[in-house]
C-alpha cells in the first residue's frame, strides 16, 4: 500500500508495529494493535488523548490509555471467565485503506474475523473502524451482519481523555441522563459532574454533545449513533490496583466513552450496518 508522506509505519521492540501520522492539521499514532490510536495532537494546541507513562506497550496486552475498542461487548461478561471488555483490542487488525482528502488523514482498519475465537463470537460479521485526523478527531466503529441471523452486541470507544487535576475538572452535557453506578441505579443526571471519588457511571439517554472542562482547556466530545455513555475515573484505590497505571495518574485523566450498552445494545438483522462515532476536539 502506498502511503501518504504524511503517514509512516513503524515497529517497537516489543514487535508492536503502529502508524506516526505528521500533517499540517495534526500528530497522531494507531497501533494495528487493537486498531487502538494512541495519540492525537491537534497542530498548534494540547494533546486531546491521554495514555499511562507507565504503559510498556508489549504483544497480546492492550495499551493503558488511548482509545481501546471495547467489542462486540462492554465490560464483565456474564460469563465470569470470559475477557473484559470482548476480545477485540487485543488482536491485529489489518490495515485496509490510508488517504489524505481535503487535508485530513483517513485511515481504515478491518478486524479480520478468523482470528477472533468462536468461542466468543460465533456470528459472521464485520467490523471496521475508521480515524479522519484533522483539527478534529473522528472515529466510526462500523459491524455488518454477514450472516443469515440477527445478533446483538454492546460495544464502547473507551477514550482516555487528558487533564491537569481531576478535581479541577467536571463534564457537562450529561445533564438530563440517567445512570448506573457499582450495580445500583437508575438515577437522574441533573448537575455537572465534578469529581471527588472512584467514578464508573454508565449513562443512558444521554445528549449527543458533552463539554469537559479541565485547567488545561474545554475539550467537545459528540457521539452519533450513541444514546449510551460511559464516565470513568478509577481514584485513588483502584488506581493501586490497575496494571501498566501510577498510583497517582488517577490525577491526570478521565475517560469518557461513547458506547452501545445496556437499553442501547445493537441488534443486527441480516445485511444491516450500524456505526458507532466519537468526535472530539479542543472548543
Amino acid at each position: 500500500m502506498q502511503l501518504p508522506t504524511t503517514v509512516t509505519q513503524h515497529e517497537m521492540a516489543s514487535g508492536l508495529s503502529y502508524l506516526k501520522v505528521n500533517s499540517a492539521r495534526c500528530d497522531a499514532t494507531i497501533f494495528l494493535q487493537g486498531a487502538q490510536l494512541t495519540e492525537f495532537t491537534p497542530k498548534g494546541q494540547a494533546p486531546l488523548i491521554w495514555v499511562s507513562s507507565d504503559e510498556d506497550y508489549q504483544m497480546g496486552k492492550p495499551v493503558r490509555g488511548g482509545i481501546p475498542i471495547c467489542w462486540p461487548w462492554f465490560g464483565v461478561h456474564e460469563k465470569a471467565d470470559w475477557p473484559i471488555h470482548g476480545v477485540a483490542r487485543k488482536l491485529l487488525w489489518s490495515l485496509e485503506n490510508v488517504e489524505e482528502i481535503n487535508g485530513d488523514i483517513h485511515i481504515r482498519l478491518a478486524l479480520p474475523m478468523d482470528t477472533v475465537d468462536t468461542t466468543f463470537w460465533s456470528h459472521k460479521s464485520s467490523l471496521v473502524v475508521t480515524f479522519v485526523l484533522g483539527h478534529s478527531l473522528r472515529v466510526d466503529l462500523t459491524n455488518t451482519n454477514l450472516g443469515d441471523t440477527p445478533f446483538t452486541l454492546t460495544q464502547a470507544l473507551h477514550t482516555y481523555f487528558p487533564t491537569s487535576d481531576i478535581q479541577k475538572t467536571t463534564v457537562e452535557g450529561l445533564q438530563g441522563a440517567q445512570y448506573i453506578e457499582f450495580g445500583e441505579g437508575p438515577f437522574a443526571q441533573n448537575d455537572v459532574v465534578g469529581f471527588a471519588r472512584e467514578t464508573d457511571m454508565v449513562y443512558t439517554q444521554a445528549p449527543t454533545v458533552q463539554k469537559i472542562h479541565t485547567p488545561l482547556g474545554t475539550m467537545m466530545v459528540a457521539r452519533e449513533h450513541s444514546t449510551s455513555c460511559v464516565l470513568w475515573n478509577p481514584w485513588i484505590e483502584k488506581a493501586k490496583r490497575l496494571s501498566n497505571f501510577r498510583d497517582d495518574e488517577y490525577l491526570t485523566m478521565l475517560c469518557l466513552e461513547a458506547a452501545n450498552v445496556m437499553e442501547d445494545a445493537v441488534t443486527l438483522q441480516p445485511n444491516e450496518s450500524h456505526t458507532l462515532s466519537t468526535i472530539v476536539s479542543w472548543q
